[in-house]
């Protein structure tokens, strides 16, 4: 097939003004080998507009973050910055109430800091996880004991039920369950029960946690999981529990909601999907 000039040099302009940014239609369903040129460059263009166009959206969602971030670490750094500026005139025992107050600050900031490069990491895919079985009261345990301390002074204790045999990562799996008890327990009154069972179907293996609070309206459900917004804690960061469910989507698994109500609080189910 004889290939014009004229249709060489019209096929170039074209290339060009989609470099330049131009939405051009190349298609052609004619046959021949000009034809299909047309057909493979329409398709790299497409190919390329998708990729710019997910950069736009990562470059943008990174800005947000970055914006979130900058103004969750500047509430807890003014706080501390002011009490650090009226420690040397405060009376003794004002001067240890400031003291405990900025180390506090300070623990939250670590977890926070923690917190966003553990999600920073399996937002970019770098994460390798190492499933394994794994028997659910140890799971249990790991996520537990980092929170002894905050569920000894909110005098809760944790009721285990149910067992299971779990194939996933342990060391992230106990970070998951560890920051939905964590959440249970900000939202449990003092003296309370937070419930933990786990067991299996033939659809999933599950762990559940539910806190003795006042339940989740649809409402609430619908962000829990959103960065930055889902925190119903006065001192809560809106971090942890979409870290839990970004460590088991990570693991092809899932967090199931139920909101309960006033008398039951809510519920939630980490589900671990069985293979084949």
């Amino acid at each position: 097939m004889l290939i014009k000039n004229s249709d060489i040099k019209k096929l170039s302009a074209d290339v060009r003004r989609i470099i330049d940014g131009n939405d051009i239609d190349l298609r052609d369903n004619r046959e021949g080998i000009l034809s299909i040129l047309k057909n493979d460059i329409h398709t790299l263009a497409n190919i390329k507009n998708e990729q710019i166009d997910a950069l736009q959206r990562d470059r943008e969602t990174m800005q947000n973050t970055i914006a979130d971030i900058s103004h969750q670490l500047k509430t807890p750094l003014t706080s501390m910055m002011v009490m650090a500026d009226l420690i040397k005139e405060a009376p003794a025992e004002k001067q240890d109430e400031f003291v405990d107050n900025i180390k506090l600050g300070l623990n939250r900031m670590e977890w926070l800091v923690s917190a966003l490069l553990k999600i920073a990491k399996l937002d970019a895919k770098v994460v390798e996880f190492s499933p394994e079985v794994v028997d659910s009261k140890y799971l249990i345990g790991a996520s537990i004991e980092p929170l002894l301390v905050q569920l000894d002074i909110k005098e809760q204790r944790i009721e285990q039920s149910g067992n299971a045999k779990i194939f996933c990562d342990k060391r992230w799996t106990s970070e998951a369950l560890g920051n939905i008890i964590k959440n249970a327990s900000e939202h449990s009154p003092v003296g309370s029960t937070i419930a933990v069972e786990a067991g299996s179907n033939p659809i999933c293996t599950w762990v559940s946690v539910s806190d003795g609070g006042g339940g989740l309206t649809n409402a609430q459900i619908a962000k829990v999981f959103k960065r930055f917004e889902g925190s119903r804690s006065e001192h809560g960061y809106g971090i942890g529990l979409p870290l839990a469910l970004a460590i088991m989507r990570g693991q092809e698994g899932d967090i199931q909601v139920d909101g309960g109500d006033k008398d039951h609080g809510a519920t939630f189910t980490l589900k671990f999907y069985k293979q084949g």
